[in-house]
């Protein structure tokens, strides 16, 4: 199976799939995945473009919004993590993974999929010690603290990761695993980028969590991206085990930005006719996010994982057994092949006629909560962070989508909103047996999908609706399944939402030996509730993360 590892991609989507056509035709070979690790930039709109965190002048529609919108298609199964340059609006939406447009797939915050036998880990985002044990208390629109720290990994993340049997045959992180170098050519690395040397030597460059992974998971490939360079080391584990590591750079011209590996699977035909490339869920990794729900934070104070010794019986170890895993499975009707559920929730960016973008008058967003993960919630029994988030602060659950909201505009037509959306016609029509359902969104706030009996309204086109895809939450209802998984409710204590400090503004490092060449493109806050207003604490600033290398980790993380 031939795929293709991107470094950073920074939204330059058109650039990236050209050259692997060009690739392609060259050497009449056929590239079956296309991975990136990292600063993706899935912005669909201005909007989104105001959740990254980049000064101004560097803020850029790029062409992930053709994809989005469906006037381009990826012509190649994309997978990626996130960095820490995102649309983290979006990316918040499939805090488990799901489509951001069209064959184009996210991992989530961390995440296990198979592809045709390939077992593919990741983990998105970047390591901050001063937000690492925190919970995921961020929803936009964000403050220029939360910005920065919703794309900070968390511990939850690490420790679900790290409950993983061996057997993960890729990794996926943005950031280098911390001590990396040791493994490759240093002397090398440090002529070309000499700013290095004072954190290599402080054992201060890379990620201490990614570090930790790499030693648990010993996969026999992990790639990486982020510091804007090609780097390939070869680390050894004990019993014989190594992993081959590659760092890429950003796509730039002239720049090693892009590689393509033939890794075999277990799956390749002897010489038959290739099979189609299909993403499935990992049960795993499925089972260990269902036994792992009830650690879900959402508090901004600093929590922990449990523990061995830590006391009071309370299980530390999550590997599911056979037995979790087939209650899961069967949850899934044996069935673990990732639906093509994509939908389009926020309007897609329209070009101006003469090309200008005028940014003055853009806002951040609101949140809305995206019903591919409402679908796999209810499905696996397990909670969105983003809805607890809101729900906990008293916030509106947004669950509308793109053409829904146009279907909603008195001076139009539904069936002529929706022919103006591309791919419009595959979205579901709303079933006629939702209607149980349209009274239960109705107690959440939410206008219901259709009119009431002693209400006659005038007959209309049928309207597009979410309601097959928007089943009850599994922590609204009364039944649970004690034996597959606990699920929050108000009394858990990571749950519990305490006063928010004002966020700390801290900085963002942002900065071969395989035998495969190198390819390269030649021209190419939470406010309280209001019950708890009153109820603010008085919590100690956090201690600023300093560097001393100045030129690789700036004062801001958009540097």
């Amino acid at each position: 199976m031939k795929i293709a590892i991107e470094g950073c991609a920074h939204g330059e989507l058109e650039k990236i799939y050209d050259l692997i056509g060009s690739i392609q035709d060259e050497q009449n070979i056929t590239v079956d995945l296309l991975i990136c690790c990292g600063d993706f930039q899935s912005t669909r709109n201005l909007q989104d473009l105001q959740c990254m965190a980049v000064p101004q002048k560097h803020l850029d529609m790029c062409s992930f919004y053709k994809y989005y919108s469906g006037e381009k298609k990826a012509p190649i199964l994309t997978l990626f993590i996130g960095g820490n340059h995102e649309a983290s609006n979006y990316l918040q939406e499939l805090p488990y993974g799901g489509w951001v447009a069209p064959n184009i797939y996210y991992l989530g915050y961390a995440g296990v999929v198979d592809c045709n036998g390939i077992r593919i880990g990741g983990i998105s985002g970047i390591y901050k010690g001063h937000d690492f044990l925190k919970g995921r208390f961020e929803f936009p629109p964000y403050d220029e603290g939360s910005k920065r720290s919703v794309y900070h990994q968390r511990q939850i993340d690490v420790f679900r990761l790290k409950q993983l049997s061996p057997g993960v045959d890729i990794m996926l992180s943005h950031d280098w695993p911390r001590g990396i170098t040791r493994h490759g050519n240093e002397t090398q690395l440090l002529r070309f980028k000499p700013a290095f040397r004072e954190d290599i030597e402080s054992n201060r460059l890379g990620s201490m969590p990614c570090e930790e992974l790499l030693r648990k998971l010993q996969p026999p490939y992990w790639f990486a991206a982020h510091l804007h360079c090609k780097f390939a080391a070869l680390v050894e584990h004990p019993g014989e085990r190594c992993t081959k590591f590659l760092a890429l750079d950003k796509c730039l011209p002239k720049r090693r930005f892009l590689q393509i590996l033939d890794i075999p699977t277990a799956e390749d035909g002897d010489g038959g006719e290739a099979k189609p490339v299909q993403l499935k869920y990992d049960l795993e990794w499925l089972t260990v996010l269902n036994l792992t729900n009830h650690l879900i934070s959402i508090r901004t104070t600093n929590g922990y994982m449990p523990g061995e010794g830590g006391g009071g019986g309370e299980r530390f170890n999550f590997t599911p057994s056979e037995e979790e895993k087939a209650k899961v499975l069967e949850r899934f009707g044996n069935d673990l092949t990732i639906p093509d559920n994509f939908v389009r929730i926020a309007e897609p960016y329209q070009p101006n006629e003469d090309g200008t973008v005028d940014m003055r008058s853009t806002e951040q967003p609101q949140a809305y909560l995206n019903p591919q993960t409402t679908a796999l919630c209810d499905k696996l029994n397990i909670d969105d962070p983003l809805r607890l988030a809101m729900l906990m602060t008293g916030h509106k659950l947004n669950t509308s989508t793109y053409v829904d909201r146009l279907c909603d505009k008195e001076e139009e037509v539904p069936s002529k909103a929706a022919a103006r959306i591309p791919n419009a016609d595959q979205l579901e029509l709303g079933d006629d047996d939702d209607d149980d359902e349209a009274a239960e969104e109705m107690e959440k706030g939410i206008e219901p999908l259709e009119s009431s009996p002693d209400k006659p309204q005038t007959p209309v086109q049928p309207k597009l609706s979410l309601s097959s895809l928007l089943p009850e939450p599994k922590w609204r209802q009364d039944a649970h399944d004690s034996d597959l998984s606990t699920t929050l409710n108000d009394s858990t204590p990571n749950c519990s939402l305490l006063s928010l400090p004002t966020p700390q503004k801290t900085g963002d490092n942002d900065t071969s030996i395989l035998s495969e060449s190198a390819l390269a493109v030649n021209d190419l806050n939470l406010s309280s509730p209001v019950q708890q207003q009153e109820q603010q604490q008085d919590n100690p600033p956090v201690k600023k993360f300093k560097r001393r290398n100045e030129t690789i980790y700036a004062k801001d993380d958009s540097d």
